[in-house]
Formats: structure tokens, C-alpha cells, sequence
């Protein structure tokens, strides 16, 4: 597995790179526009100024750190959950025949958006297709299954975003569609990488099962200003 270490602190590092033109930043903190992503990140844990957070955190506001978190100043809050599956794949995978998949465009957005209330609620957001590519796959005219890129550096991409209408499952979509964004992935030259909760056990198997290797497990906190 490469050691990519840039992952260990993905938000700041793609915050830093790729996305350096979305970021809002002060100091040693960078986040995305609320709405973008509701997502933080600072470049160490010990050299971050309290005046920086207050900067770019309204008063009452949560965002999500991965990887790297700073100690809360007096009247925040950093609440930990379960580390997740930061997984990554470095060898094509095989894609399995099925219906064919289109880019995604702001045509699609409400659709989009519809699909991601409803399976994937919690970080999506209005401009959160700005941030990559996203792909989906259409059936009877409805949004079946989608997939998107989310974080990334020079060297790594991530999937994100991936789901599946209920009324859809079963078909290989999600399958299908997390293949083919890899492999162009790997194309480029960079490398995928995803995050998946170990509170999730059938999406793990599924990306274990096509090619996708534990790279560790990364910490990941919200902190809400008081």
C-alpha cells in the first residue's frame, strides 16, 4: 500500500491542494463553504490559534475534522465517533457489464440531491457536486445509483458519494460505477481512496471484495463552537 501520507490529514490536504481555490482560511485552519461540505481541517493538532477557529466557525456551527483535530478551546466541543475504514485500491478492477453511466451535471442536481436525502443524508450539500466528478446511472428516468469524487491531492482521488436508490438494489450499480471511477482513477495516475463507517460491515465487504485494501483506521470528531 503506498504511504501516501497526505491521506493521515485528508481534509487539510485537499483543502491545501486540489481545492485550495474553494478554501476558506485562516492560519494554520482551512474549511469549505458550508455549502460545499461541512468540513475542517488544520495543519496540527498543537499550533492551532483559537482566534483562527473563531474566524471560520460560527458561533453555534459544527463541522467534521478527520485525521488530524486540534484541543478545543473553552466553550467548544470535540465529540469523537468510531474511527472509520479509510480504504484504497491500486489495481484495476474488473467492471461487470450493466447500464451504462453518464457524468453528471448541474442538470442533474435536483436529482442528485433527492437521491443523497435520501440514503446519504449527512454530508452532502447543495455545491458538494462542485467539488469533483460525479457519475450516475439512470433507469426508467430515475436517478438509480450514483458516484462521485470528493477529496483529493496530486497523487489520490476519493469516492465518495456512493449509493443507491432502495428501489434499485441489487443490480451491481454501486459495483459497477465504483470500478469505473477507480479505474480512471488509476489511470491518472493517482490513487482511490474512500471512507466507510466499520459500522457498515455489507459496504466494506463489497469494496473489500472488488479490490479495496484497509490503508487504517482514521480518527474522526465534530467540533461545535459554543
Amino acid at each position: 500500500m503506498p504511504v501516501c501520507p497526505e491521506l493521515d490529514n485528508p481534509f487539510w490536504s485537499s483543502l491545501a491542494s486540489v481545492h485550495r481555490a474553494l478554501a476558506l482560511r485562516s492560519g494554520d485552519v482551512l474549511r469549505y463553504p458550508a455549502a460545499y461540505a461541512p468540513f475542517l481541517g488544520v495543519a496540527d493538532a498543537k499550533a492551532t490559534a483559537v482566534s483562527d477557529l473563531e474566524a471560520l466557525v460560527a458561533p453555534g456551527e459544527s463541522v467534521y475534522l478527520l485525521g488530524v483535530a486540534p484541543k478545543p478551546p473553552a466553550h467548544w466541543t470535540l465529540e469523537p465517533f468510531r474511527p472509520l475504514a479509510q480504504m484504497a485500491c491500486e489495481e484495476p478492477i474488473a467492471v461487470a457489464d450493466g447500464p451504462e453511466a453518464i457524468e453528471l451535471s448541474a442538470a442533474h442536481r435536483a436529482d442528485v440531491l433527492a437521491l443523497t436525502a435520501l440514503v446519504y443524508p449527512h454530508y452532502f450539500r447543495e455545491r458538494t457536486m462542485e467539488m469533483g466528478r460525479y457519475f450516475g446511472i439512470y433507469r426508467d428516468g430515475r436517478l438509480a445509483a450514483m458516484i462521485g469524487e470528493r477529496l483529493g491531492t496530486e497523487s489520490a482521488r476519493e469516492m465518495s458519494a456512493i449509493c443507491t436508490h432502495p428501489d434499485f438494489a441489487g443490480h451491481g450499480y454501486a459495483r459497477r460505477l465504483t470500478a469505473m471511477l477507480a479505474n480512471d482513477t488509476l489511470r491518472q495516475g493517482r490513487l482511490p481512496f474512500l471512507h466507510v463507517s466499520h459500522e457498515n460491515p455489507r459496504a466494506l465487504h463489497l469494496y473489500e471484495k472488488i479490490g479495496f485494501r484497509l490503508r487504517r483506521d482514521i480518527p474522526f470528531w465534530s467540533l461545535r463552537r459554543g
